[in-house]
Parts: C-alpha cells; structure tokens; sequence
C-alpha cells in the first residue's frame, strides 16, 4: 500500500552532518523523497509538533514511572507531571538548531521507515537502524543531563499522525508527484 511519512532529521542529526547518509538510508531502502526542506523552527512551531495530548503525556508518565522504579527510584510527581517534563524536553531538543523535514512516499513507507530508524532509545536500537549505527544515547544519560534523548530522527508513527505531521511541515505545493527510474522494479 503506498503512502506518505514526516521525516525530521532532528537538530543533532544536522550538526553532525548525517543529512546525506539518513537520506540514502530511505533512497536505498526504494522509498522516494516528495518533500523536502531546512528549517529553525520556534517553541511555537514545536508545540504544534508535539502536541499537548493529555493520553501521551499520561502514557509517557506512566513510562517513565516504570523504568525509574526498576532503578530502584520512586517519582513522587504525576505521570501528567512527568509527561509535561518530557515533551518540554523534546521542544528544546527540536528548536536547538535546524532540522530537515521530508515526506517520504512508498510501499508501507511508514512501517519501513520506523523499521529503518530504529527503536526510541539509540542503545536499544537495532544496529543496521539509523539509531543503532549512528548514536549511542541512551534514557539514563538523557535523565543524567536533564534532556531530550539524541536520537538523531523523528517518524510518524501512523497514518493519521502522518497526515498531521505532512500538513503541519509542509503545504501541498511543497509536495512533489515524479516517478523513480526504478520504480516499476520496485513496485
């Protein structure tokens, strides 16, 4: 089934320049690139990213809760506390320098695409995954330093987020139909 996915490289993906090489990692793997750009965005643009969604805040919360405790740490605070903490987190770490955005179009490009960056947490990542082979962070070191995870990307994780994320990045202009040489080899 063909389909669309927001790509961000995320501002530590850009500073150490690993544009080109995630680029080729989705090129490579037969999806095709239809948008495409540079930005600095502000909190405000952030925000409308990751948005205030009490359910995550509370699931994330609720996370964070757990792997504190198999620590052996108890949190006092709510998991909507926590989760607020968190996405916090996550819009200093998207407004910290540039980010690329991208739609990436083809066969399942969300699945494939979460498939090819790897799980959340880089240490955890499979190591063929952009996470795996290209950052080491890990949940404690970002604990440690009171910070987002580095985890060089960002994917869609469904397709109604997907469509979201596409119409908040970019506007249908910016969205670019062609044909791949090898797309009838592929598809």
């Amino acid at each position: 089934m063909m389909e669309k996915t927001l790509v961000l490289v995320k501002p530590d993906g850009v500073s150490r320049a690993l544009i080109g090489t995630i680029i080729a990692k989705f090129e490579n793997a037969g999806l095709k690139i239809v948008g495409l750009k540079i930005v600095k965005i502000d909190k405000e643009f952030a925000a409308r990213h990751y948005i205030e969604d009490r359910e995550w805040l509370e699931n994330i919360g609720a996370k964070s809760k757990a792997a504190y405790k198999e620590k052996g740490i108890e949190l006092k605070e709510q998991n909507i506390e926590i989760g607020e903490r968190v996405r916090n987190q996550l819009l200093d770490y998207l407004t910290e320098g540039p980010v690329v955005a991208m739609v990436i179009e083809g066969n399942s490009a969300i699945y494939v695409v979460r498939k090819l960056i790897g799980a959340t947490e880089p240490r955890k990542a499979d190591s063929a995954s952009i996470r795996g082979q290209y950052s080491s962070d890990s949940y404690d070191l970002a604990d440690e330093k009171q910070r987002s995870t580095k985890n060089l990307v960002h994917a869609s994780e469904d397709s109604k987020t997907a469509e979201r994320e596409i119409n908040l990045w970019f506007n249908k202009k910016e969205i670019i139909e062609y044909k791949r040489i090898d797309e009838d080899s592929i598809y």
